[in-house]
């Protein structure tokens, strides 16, 4: 049986934090919005795109963070090439890919480096969330394929 060590364990515990706190941050981005139009200026009208795009990003974030506290649960149990993980990273590809479209969004009324930065890399993170997902699949029959001669 797989012992989890110190690592896994303190790994887990972050993704629990981040994932309750980005619940919290979810609750707060209508008020953070006004908040930050009113303290920096910004027009009235960027204030209903903004939250918008903050809340999708978020809660495609709170989604992701979701699935890797499903995948930690394999992890710790002991049995990580499981069918459950393989459906945890295309939904994490999928995530991925809507906080890129956000953004690709984001950048037609406000562009800024930053945005193109994050939508790179939220596109890379989906691509390789998809790789993974093949890896694993691949391994999941690999796996059962084993089981069933032994």
């Amino acid at each position: 049986m797989y012992k989890a060590s110190f690592v896994h364990r303190l790994t887990k515990q972050l993704v629990d934090i981040m994932l309750y706190g980005g619940i919290v941050c979810c609750i707060l981005v209508p008020f953070f919005v006004k908040w930050g139009s009113d303290y920096f200026g910004y027009e009235k009208s960027v204030v209903l795109p903004f939250t918008i795009i903050l809340l999708g990003s978020g809660i495609a974030a709170v989604y992701i963070m979701y699935n890797l506290k499903s995948m930690f649960k394999t992890l710790l149990g002991g049995n990580p090439f499981a069918w459950e993980n393989v459906s945890c990273f295309r939904k994490l590809a999928v995530a991925s890919f809507v906080i890129a479209i956000l953004y690709i969004v984001k950048c037609f009324f406000w562009f800024t480096i930053a945005t193109a930065f994050i939508v790179l890399v939220f596109v890379i993170a989906g691509l390789f969330c998809l790789t993974l997902k093949d890896v694993f699949k691949q391994a999941v029959h690999y796996k059962e394929e084993n089981d069933y001669t032994v």
